[in-house]
């Protein structure tokens, strides 16, 4: 009886970089929601038939914390979000107000090298105090994050720890030789070379360096380089990403097969997509605008097999909020040449589409943990705009990868938890400093 409780108790903590985002402050809300019966689980794989028979981490055993750099607090945040799109009502956010609480105990001030004027500027957060110090060194970055996430596992008691980077979609980061390989990449931590380094850049090291698996649910090309590739093979640790596929490139992916399959040419696909609050703000600036329309414009060749005009525009519509519109014209040929078309609009509220795609993510990593797997993990591709490891975008073999894994997974994990943070792959100056 005492190890049945024991093991029903398994404490998981899922560590968001970009704690207090859209996004972030929704994952917690709906989470805390599904655990206390107080909202259906919608969205959710890991909660579906298809889930059935696999050891997932319990809801009400998740733990949140994470790194922000913007002042803030869960309840206020959620409140913000509810006026603007009516997504977290007010009687939910009164039953979970101990909850909420409870998570923020957990925030504490990110990191900010190299971020770019634009995410420099939601720095200063509207309750009028100063946010991230700008003054520490590279090496003495790393430290601190890797010593927020111990101290995080060992004031929680946590069985095991999940990163998460949902920070905002940081400017493309130009070429450089540390970014090739794992020692050029400490050298340069060491060498406090800023110029080089992004924000998730950071986070993702610190993760691969203490073992955790880590989710990069953005755009940014800075958190994956082969670099800390490296770092996360070194560690034998599970990661995935590029990008969260939710809206409108999720559609694409389950149209365009059609095409392919029907022998239908496409000449054109335009979409246009408008958007508010924060992560629009950020996607209205070129530099930041750049990594995501790459990773949206990507997607079709590769599922039809040929070149094709295919252009996403986006822009900034604050009235909007998090309610998103896109809009999609797609041109094509048929039988005898005759050329026709199809146009479709979505809408849909980012947070509540992706927040249950992180959740499921989270599940799948701690379990590829707890299995023993590492590197990027293949089958979770069709959650992700630009999957590593493979060039499959068509949604439906993509499903297929992920049904085939969920068959063989579905039985009890034999494998003991990890109790503590893997070893760091390396000794490195970056992580001595303080």
């Amino acid at each position: 009886m005492a190890k049945s409780a024991q093991k029903k108790s398994r404490r998981l903590g899922v560590w968001l970089f970009g704690a207090h985002g859209g996004l972030a402050t929704t994952l917690v809300v709906g989470t805390r929601a599904i655990a206390r019966g107080l909202a259906a689980p919608h969205g959710l794989v890991t909660a579906s038939p298809h889930g059935e028979g696999i050891a997932w981490q319990p809801l009400e055993h998740i733990v949140f914390g994470g790194h922000e750099i913007r002042d803030g607090d869960y309840a206020a945040d959620a409140a913000e979000i509810d006026a603007r799109t009516g997504s977290l009502p007010e009687a939910l956010r009164r039953a979970l107000a101990k909850d909420l609480g409870a998570a923020d105990k957990n925030v504490v001030r990110g990191v900010m090298p190299n971020a770019g004027a634009t995410i420099d500027s939601l720095a200063e957060a509207p309750r009028g105090r100063r946010s991230a110090r700008r003054t520490r060194t590279l090496a003495q970055m790393v430290a601190q994050v890797q010593q927020d996430l111990r101290t995080f596992q060992r004031r929680n008691r946590l069985d095991g720890v999940v990163c998460v980077n949902l920070t905002s979609t940081e400017p493309p980061l130009p070429d450089h030789p540390c970014h090739h390989t794992l020692a050029a990449f400490e050298r340069a931590i060491a060498n406090d070379e800023q110029a080089a380094v992004r924000p998730s850049a950071i986070y993702a090291y610190a993760a691969a360096t203490l073992g955790l698996p880590f989710v990069h649910f953005t755009p940014s090309n800075s958190a994956l380089l082969p670099a800390i590739r490296e770092a996360f093979a070194a560690s034998r640790t599970p990661w995935m990403g590029c990008d969260g596929k939710s809206g409108e490139t999720l559609v694409k992916s389950a149209l365009a097969p059609m095409f392919r399959i029907r022998n239908l040419r496409v000449l054109s696909w335009q979409g246009y997509n408008i958007l508010g609050d924060r992560d629009g703000r950020v996607l209205a600036h070129r530099d930041n605008k750049q990594a995501k329309v790459a990773s949206k414009d990507a997607l079709l060749p590769s599922i039809l097999g040929y070149p094709l005009h295919t252009h996403v525009g986006i822009d900034y519509v604050p009235s909007l909020h998090d309610l998103k519109t896109a809009w999609d014209f797609v041109h094509f040929e048929g039988f005898l040449g005759f050329k026709m078309s199809l146009q479709f609009t979505w809408q849909g509220c980012d947070a509540i589409l992706a927040a249950p795609l992180v959740l499921d993510l989270v599940r799948f990593a701690d379990l590829a943990q707890r299995r023993g797997e590492s590197g990027p993990l293949l089958h979770l591709a069709c959650y992700f705009k630009q999957p590593f490891g493979t060039s499959e975008h068509d949604l439906h073999r993509q499903w297929q990868l992920l049904a085939a894994y969920l068959e063989r997974t579905a039985a009890p994990v034999a494998k003991a938890p990890r109790t503590g943070p893997a070893r760091a792959p390396r000794s490195t100056k970056a992580r001595r400093g303080r």
